[in-house]
This record gives structure tokens, sequence and C-alpha cells, in this order.
């Protein structure tokens, strides 16, 4: 039989219009069409056709099967607690810094409630033009994929070196991208869901803060960390954060001076 030839008693249908055949009915879906099509000798050019429809209709259920799989995964109770701790304290017994999970602490989480629903994760790791880019992929048995991309300067606080440097970026953005892709937060340890007076509004500025702490590292000049100290100082209403604020402003100052940094 020529390519050229066409088959009229096969009907296309359109991706997605499978789902409502009366019950007891056989329900011809795109396979059972191409199956049907490479059995009469149809033309290349109408099996080219029924691929295209049989690849939306396969992205389609994969997609719907990914919901699916993430609404169920956002049921699981997931705690994940902010428990490493980085500052100082001072001579008072003060905590001066911020909590956050580490890279571990939200792995064992999220991976094995992700894997109970068929989903997985992975990240690409770029480096370009100074900066680092991250993305994180979650990915469904099905095939369907989606993913968050964040960049950022190499991490240059305290006394890393170059490969330290990039290598604590990278943790950074592996930790804020598999939180994000699967629309997840971290909570402090104490955390009682605001029910004591004060508390959610406590916690939200907690959060602020360790923000605020988290910028700081690229403020890499003493006037930059000043204007982020006087521009972000009020966001706090809190005054014992603002206190924390300001000493991790005026130690990270002071060591950009002992880096020989002035401007």
């Amino acid at each position: 039989m020529s390519d050229t030839t066409e088959v009229t008693d096969i009907t296309p249908i359109k991706a997605g219009a499978v789902a409502a055949a009366p019950q007891g009915q056989v329900v011809t879906t795109p396979d059972d069409l191409l199956r049907m099509a490479v059995a009469q000798g149809a033309s290349l050019d109408y099996l080219e056709r029924l691929m295209v429809m049989k690849e939306r209709f396969d992205a389609l259920a994969a997609r719907r099967a990914f919901v699916e799989a993430m609404a169920n995964f956002k049921t699981e109770p997931l705690d994940i607690f902010k428990k490493k701790s980085v500052g100082y304290t001072t001579k008072e017994g003060d905590f001066v810094g911020y909590k956050h999970a580490e890279l571990s602490d939200i792995a064992d989480v999220v991976v094995p409630a992700l894997a109970r629903h068929g989903l997985s994760h992975r990240w690409q790791v770029k480096q370009e033009a100074g900066r680092i880019t991250v993305i994180c992929e979650v990915t469904h048995r099905s095939g369907h994929m989606e993913s968050v991309t964040m960049d950022a300067a190499p991490d240059s606080s305290g006394k890393k070196n170059q490969i330290q440097q990039v290598a604590s970026a990278i943790t950074y953005l592996q930790r804020y991208t598999l939180l994000a892709v699967c629309g997840l937060a971290t909570k402090s340890e104490h955390d009682d869901d605001g029910r004591a007076a004060g508390g959610a509004a406590e916690n939200t500025e907690s959060d602020v803060l360790a923000t605020l702490l988290e910028d700081l590292k690229e403020k890499l000049t003493d006037e930059d960390a000043l204007k982020h100290y006087t521009g972000n100082v009020k966001t706090l209403g809190n005054v014992k954060l603002q206190s924390q604020f300001k000493a991790a402003v005026v130690a990270h100052r002071e060591a950009l001076k002992t880096q020989g940094v002035t401007a």
C-alpha cells in the first residue's frame, strides 16, 4: 500500500475527550487509534498526526498524575525544624544570630515523603559569570517534572577559601530550591503555631531577621552593610530582634575592616 493512502474509517479524537464514555462502552485512546491505523496501513502523515495527539494526551495525563501526587504529598505532617544556630552568645547569655534548617534536616523529611507518592528530586548546578545557579527538579514516575531556579554569588563570609565559598552557596541554594519546589517552609523548634500571645508575630519577625542576616553576607562593603541596616531595621518591630540585627551588622562591618575593606 502506498504511503499516501488515507484511512477513512478511523476518526481522530481530541486529547482528553476519551474520559466521558458511557458505562460499558469501550474507550478509544490515542494508543488504540495508533494501533488501528498501523494495522490498516495508514499513511505516514496520518500516523505522525496521531503521534502528536498521543504525546499531548500522555503529557496531560502525566501532569494530572503529578498534581494528584503533590496534593497527597502535602497532606503529610512534614515538620522541618530550624536546628542549626548561626551567631554567637553575648556575655549576658543572649544569643545573637539566627537558626535555620540544614540541608540534611530538610532532605531527611522531604525525600522519603516524596518517594511515598512516586516523586523524586534532583539538582542541577551551573556556574557562570561569577554566579551560581541551582535548579531543583521534582519528577513524578509518570514523567511530568516541575522545577524552581535560584542563583547567588559565592558565599564570601567568614574565612572560606574559593571552593568553600562555592560549596556554601550551592548548599544554601539547594536548601531553598527544594523547599520552594515542594511548597514547604521551616519552623522553629518551639513553634506552637502562634497559639501563645504574640507567637505568630514573633515567629514571622524571626523569619524576617533570618532573611536579613542571610542577605547581609552579600554586602561586601562597609557602606552597603550600613545601608542594609538603616534600610531594614524598622521592618523588625521587636526590640530584641533589632538588637540582634544591629550586633550582626556591627560584627560584619568589623570583619570587612579586618579584610581591608573600607569603602
